[in-house]
């Protein structure tokens, strides 16, 4: 079964995801994903994560398609106008990739080019609602297309945003703009994450609760300083501290939270930022 297919029948969905590497050297990415190839239910691919330059998400989706793994192409608005936005879903389908995560993009100021020009021509919501018309069988000029893809459309929801009803109120958008699943921001508070399922039960939809390793204790104060919505406990961060085996720890925290949030979700999604290894390792600690 397809992504899409386990999506409608109601399974509980695991996927990860792999960073392209800045360079031509890709052979580390691939045995990454291999860890994780019949253990998870898709592979997303960044695209250009944090604004920094690196090999990008169609390529890598078209080689993971090739070991038969399956990708979720990540897609920024950041860098493309909507003519090259609505090419490079034309080329991904042409690949055979079917699964298309849609997200407007950090700024470039905050990557390792920060002179780069931001394109922004359209959003994430407008993003979707492009796919939508492409599988209509036109484009977004209204010029009929010779063969129409057929997308899987997901995006992404931040349930610590605060206040949470304007987050909210752009999952409808997404929603009746195309998107058939939600992964989310990193979740360290479970008890807010139930907040955000009280305040979002009205749409059904299906949402992957985001996982990411926790490194040490001064990236998790980073983060709270730092990443919108993201909070890190302070049981989370003192367990961090004092732990001599930051990794085993980390582990150990993924998947209690990944138990925890079990029930309360459609799927986990792991993002590991760099510790790709240790993802079979928290799949094994979790159970999945």
């Amino acid at each position: 079964m397809s992504l899409c297919d386990k999506i409608k029948a109601g399974k509980f969905i695991v996927t990860s995801e792999i960073g392209p590497p800045k360079g031509t050297d890709i052979e580390e990415v691939l045995k990454d994903a291999d860890l994780i190839k019949g253990r998870v239910d898709a592979v997303n691919v960044t695209d250009l994560q944090s604004s920094v330059m690196r090999v990008g998400s169609l390529a890598i989706c078209k080689l993971l398609i090739e070991r038969g793994i399956e990708p979720v192409f990540q897609v920024t608005c950041r860098d493309r106008n909507r003519l090259a936005l609505q090419s490079d879903l034309l080329s991904a389908a042409v690949f055979g990739i079917k699964n298309v995560l849609a997200l407007t993009g950090d700024h470039p100021i905050l990557g390792d080019h920060p002179g780069a020009k931001p394109v922004f021509d359209m959003d994430s919501v407008q993003l979707l609602e492009a796919i939508r018309v492409l599988e209509s069988g036109k484009d977004m000029a209204g010029k009929e297309l010779k063969g129409k893809p057929k997308f899987c459309a997901g995006a992404v929801v931040n349930p610590g945003a605060d206040p949470i009803e304007p987050e909210v109120l752009k999952m409808e958008k997404k929603i009746a703009a195309g998107a058939k699943f939600f992964q989310t921001q990193a979740i360290y508070d479970v008890k807010l994450f139930k907040k955000f399922l009280d305040a979002s039960t009205h749409l059904n939809a299906t949402i992957i609760a985001g996982i990411v390793l926790l490194k040490s204790a001064g990236m998790a104060k980073f983060m709270n300083k730092n990443v919108s919505g993201v909070f890190v406990p302070d049981n989370l961060i003192q367990e961090m501290d004092k732990a001599q085996d930051k990794s085993a720890k980390s582990i150990e925290i993924a998947a209690r939270l990944i138990k925890e949030l079990k029930p309360m979700s459609q799927g986990i999604h792991i993002m590991p930022i760099g510790w790709d290894k240790k993802v079979p390792l928290v799949l094994d600690a979790a159970g999945l």
